[in-house]
């Protein structure tokens, strides 16, 4: 008879759990071993977020909606606001967002008017997501507001003496603060919460502009994962009745995912997330696995291989493994920074309880042993 046990795993829930004691009337037999590389035959779920059974996939969205709609609505009453501002791009990120503020208005009874959403249109906007954009909003009966940001971002351009012709990461951020810029502003205006609309696994890799799309009034995005959000646009798109608005978030969720700030070619995306930080569902096992049980490079990359064994090969989990520490470690300054929002689920990156590391932590000794695999 015998089983696999994973030792550290124990040890990472045993930490965790305070109600766990450890009685000490027993006797300790201590012995050397040589480890032997051994074939597990356990399952790791490739996708930990999402569960793969459909009723219980249906039951994870609607309670991860659920938390998301009260979360809002609790702020909302808690501060006395009744009017929020947010941007739309066309993406997933910001139509959940924007489907989580319209629920929440309902169920207050407010009037939907007052959810200010704005979409800000610059060099790499495409018309697909600009249209899926006005649409949402439009089938949704919020305020809609378009503000080409192009010539504002040429002004700062200008100012700080940045050659437009060069598409580097300034040319990317000015037109994401930009944005952030009169969201708040406008938010001011109103007397409205900015939304923000930035998801976990962005969190985690640091996929945002520091005081761009980075900073938000509430985020209600903040501890889902990007694979659960395609999931769960999929489940409140049931709840909303109308064949346009259906048809609007079916294309949104077959629109590559991309933050559109490099310039289109031929109105389309030639900016694509994954092909620069990599599949989200494997970062998605990285955070789950890491995060949740503290796995260390070496044992992240026997569990991935298991996983993703008829997807990915032991070089492309290789690659994006290294991506995902170098990035995680080096990103942190902007979790220690990050807006309240509400948790969802056993995974969040909150610096105020859920995840305390040091903005200067060193990730040497993490990609070491990953070069040694």
């Amino acid at each position: 008879i015998y089983g696999d046990l994973d030792l550290k795993k124990l040890s990472s829930e045993r930490r965790k759990m305070t109600t766990f004691k450890s009685y000490h009337n027993y006797e300790t037999i201590y012995f050397d071993s040589t480890n032997i590389d051994l074939n597990t035959t356990y399952y790791y779920d490739p996708h930990p977020f999402v569960p793969s059974n459909r009723d219980l996939r249906a039951k994870r969205c609607k309670e991860v909606f659920d938390i998301q709609t009260r979360g809002l609505m609790q702020r909302l009453k808690a501060t006395g606001i009744k009017k929020v501002v947010i941007g739309i791009s066309g993406g997933l990120d910001s139509t959940l967002a924007l489907l989580v503020c319209t629920m929440a208005f309902k169920k207050l009874n407010y009037d939907t008017k007052d959810i200010i959403a704005i979409t800000m249109p610059c060099f790499g906007t495409t018309s697909r997501t600009k249209n899926n954009a006005l649409g949402l909003m439009e089938e949704l009966a919020v305020t809609s507001i378009e503000v080409d940001i192009t010539e504002s971002v040429r002004i700062q351009f200008r100012d700080i003496e940045q050659d437009e012709n060069i598409h580097d990461v300034t040319y990317e951020n000015v037109q994401a603060r930009t944005r952030t810029e009169i969201l708040m502003n406008k938010a001011n205006q109103v007397g409205g919460l900015v939304i923000g609309t930035g998801d976990l696994s962005e969190v985690a890799l640091g996929w945002s502009t520091y005081n761009g799309d980075h900073m938000s009034m509430y985020a209600v995005n903040v501890s889902v994962p990007k694979t659960l959000v395609r999931y769960l646009v999929d489940y409140v798109a049931s709840l909303y009745h109308g064949e346009k608005l259906e048809t609007i978030l079916k294309d949104i969720l077959d629109t590559p995912v991309s933050p559109e700030l490099l310039p289109q070619e031929n109105d389309q995306i030639v900016q694509k997330t994954e092909d620069i930080v990599g599949p989200y569902e494997l970062h998605d096992f990285f955070i789950y696995h890491m995060v949740r049980f503290g796995d260390e490079p070496r044992k992240l990359y026997r569990k991935t291989k298991l996983a993703f064994k008829d997807k990915y090969d032991k070089k492309t989990i290789k690659k994006w493994l290294t991506k995902f520490y170098w990035r995680f470690f080096s990103q942190q300054f902007k979790r220690s920074c990050i807006p309240d929002g509400p948790k969802v689920g056993s995974v969040s990156l909150s610096p105020r309880g859920d995840w305390r590391m040091p903005s200067d932590a060193n990730v040497s000794n993490w990609i070491d042993e990953i070069e040694k695999i």
